[in-house]
């Protein structure tokens, strides 16, 4: 790289210091302060602080490139920048010619015009002399470090440039032998940008002109970053998928068979306390289920249009009675609020959740802040790898006053069973709970947190412009009121406790009932005996034939057959597998009784042409 000289001047012009071969570029006097080529310098500097005088009170430089001047070897260009304190002068050769003396060229110009290549490249370019301490940077080296000046870094250490945990590593690489692979590395203290370096020195190891060049990588870093975690949450996802599927298959056994029991043990009866304690467990455990699958988005979700101001309106006092006497719940709705569609108890689960985070911040007391409002959006709203596009959203903002979140862990907090409270006190499943709730809606979920002052958690829920749907109950009371019925159903379950349950269940109802442990049975015993059927209740997940493959064969014999597929995931993975496909009901693992067989007499009801 051609050498440069940096030049600084007084108030009058009068050289204080320079850096570079000034003799070689300037003249032989200069550095005693003489020589035609410094005084024109001088003249340039003091007319431009005469041109511009509102830049002496400013403690911003401006820097201008100056008319060229007659060095020693050629024409050289300067570059001033204008201070409160004075004058800096970078001088380089001119691009027409090279210098005749301190520079290793061509003379054809090429040194020069990589000089000025090299000024102004979009990659950081710094030169160290032997003691790695930096001589000369380019702007967009400044830049990566916080700095934007070309000569800001000059006389300092490369490697406190480096951020601390790299220092170790990149100082291993500048020893010789030198090496041609670039070494990956942040710089600042806090690693604001990361960057690839490529060292290039001479043969005996680190010298005077050796050269750094740095290559912004950060944004590569950022993306590496998001997809690693994307791939853990989507593993982690899947484990908690088939966990809670095969959860869910036990829980339909036992809340089942209790609600056989329950059948035979009334009210008063000595072993009816005994089941209904079992019963109670069994349906806590499927809370802990529905948080698996809600983090992981495969939860069975039943969405409508509500009103978000009644639905905060209702939870209110189970959430005053949640978050004890030091604490103070304060309720605020907007006007104008648009409804939105979700599942209103998946909602009011994501605000307990964040109300309860909020109470668990503030252990001396404090007061919770709740406000809606119609926000809209004209521009994309990011936070972290989350972009939310722009449109109309209904904003819920949970608010506390507590001791805040660490910027550190602001990322982490919606990753599975992370927490920072103290063991048994915190699952971690609580704020990605919420988190993989909230995505399912089609909203979104941010945290803005300062540490000792509290924070702010908000639920931007997509504003519904369609028909608000009645929602009317008497339907479901009457249908209740007689869950008998007739005809005959075939059963697919490949896990035996709940095609036992199921099958004791609708025969107690009336159904005649033909089981099959897998879809292959299943096929086989309408092809042997072509029973009459009324319905096909299948589960959705099995080994070989799978629920949606089996009911389309039956149908290609049997069209218009009703069907209820049954399954512990989500009711949405069933309907991306049978799209355009009519007359199939869904029923959500675990199940009851009561909710078996009102499902099955809806399936047969539709099917009645006298209903």
């Amino acid at each position: 790289m051609v050498p440069e000289v940096v030049l600084r001047l007084d108030d009058d012009g009068r050289l204080v210091s320079f850096q570079g071969p000034l003799e070689a570029m300037v003249g032989p006097e200069a550095p005693a302060g003489g020589g035609r080529a410094l005084a024109r310098l001088r003249l340039q500097a003091l007319r431009l602080r005469a041109e511009a005088p509102a830049v002496v009170g400013s403690s911003v430089a401006t820097a201008v490139q100056g008319d060229p001047i007659e060095g020693v070897g050629g024409p050289l260009v300067p570059e001033v920048e204008v201070r409160a304190d004075g004058f800096c002068v970078t001088v380089r050769p001119a691009p027409e010619r090279q210098p005749e003396a301190g520079v290793a060229g061509t003379g054809d110009g090429s040194e020069a015009a990589i000089v000025s290549v090299m000024r102004d490249a979009p990659i950081g370019v710094v030169q160290l002399d032997d003691n790695a301490r930096i001589t000369a940077h380019n702007r967009f080296f400044g830049r990566l470090v916080g700095l934007d000046r070309a000569d800001a870094l000059v006389g300092t250490a490369f490697l406190d440039r480096v951020a601390t945990g790299d220092r170790e590593r990149v100082a291993a690489a500048m020893q010789p032998p030198i090496g041609d692979d670039p070494i990956e590395a942040g710089l600042g203290r806090e690693s604001e940008a990361y960057v690839s370096l490529f060292l290039r020195r001479h043969a005996d190891g680190l010298a005077p002109g050796s050269i750094v060049f740095a290559i912004d990588i950060t944004q590569r870093r950022i993306l590496e970053t998001q997809f690693v975690q994307s791939q853990k949450m989507q593993a982690v996802g899947q484990l908690a998928g088939g966990v809670a599927h095969d959860f869910n298959n036990l829980l339909t056994a036992m809340t089942g068979f209790c609600d056989l029991l329950l059948q035979r043990h009334r009210p008063g009866d000595q072993s009816f306390a005994d089941v209904m304690q079992i019963k109670q467990n069994a349906n806590r455990a499927a809370n802990l289920v529905r948080q698996l699958l809600a983090f992981s988005r495969q939860q069975t979700l039943i969405p409508r249009v509500i009103d978000v101001t009644e639905t905060l309106a209702d939870l209110s006092h189970l959430l005053r009675r949640l978050i004890g006497e030091t604490v103070t719940l304060e309720l605020v709705h907007g006007r104008s609020l648009k409804p939105v569609k979700a599942d209103p108890g998946q909602l009011e689960q994501v605000i307990i959740n964040l109300v309860v985070n909020a109470r668990d911040a503030m252990p001396t007391g404090g007061v919770i802040r709740m406000h809606t409002s119609m926000v809209t959006t004209l521009k994309p709203l990011r936070q972290g790898e989350e972009a939310m596009a722009p449109g109309e959203y209904v904003l819920i903002d949970v608010v506390d006053t507590g001791t805040g979140i660490p910027a550190s862990l602001q990322a982490r907090i919606f990753e599975p069973f992370f927490t920072t409270k103290e063991v048994g006190q915190g699952t971690g499943l609580g704020l990605s709970t919420a988190f993989g709730i909230v995505k399912q809606f089609g909203g979104h979920l941010f945290v803005d947190s300062t540490l000792g002052s509290g924070t702010t958690f908000s639920i931007y829920l997509p504003a519904w412009n369609g028909e608000v749907d009645v929602v009317t109950e008497a339907g479901d009371g009457r249908l209740d009121s007689d869950l008998s019925g007739t005809g005959t159903v075939l059963l697919v379950e490949d896990e035996d406790p709940v095609r036992l349950f199921a099958a004791r269940a609708l025969r107690s109802k009336g159904y005649t009932v033909i089981e099959a442990r897998s879809g292959e049975a299943a096929l086989e015993l309408l092809e042997r005996e072509a029973p009459h059927l009324d319905l096909l209740i299948t589960d959705v997940v099995m080994p070989g034939i799978d629920g949606p493959t089996l009911f389309r064969t039956v149908r290609e014999t049997r069209p218009g057959l009703p069907v209820v597929c049954i399954s512990g995931y989500s009711e949405d993975a069933l309907r991306q597998r049978i799209v355009d496909v009519q007359g199939v009901a869904f029923l959500p693992k675990p199940f009851s009784l009561k909710q078996l067989a009102i499902a099955v007499k809806r399936a047969v009801a539709s099917n009645d042409p006298t209903s």
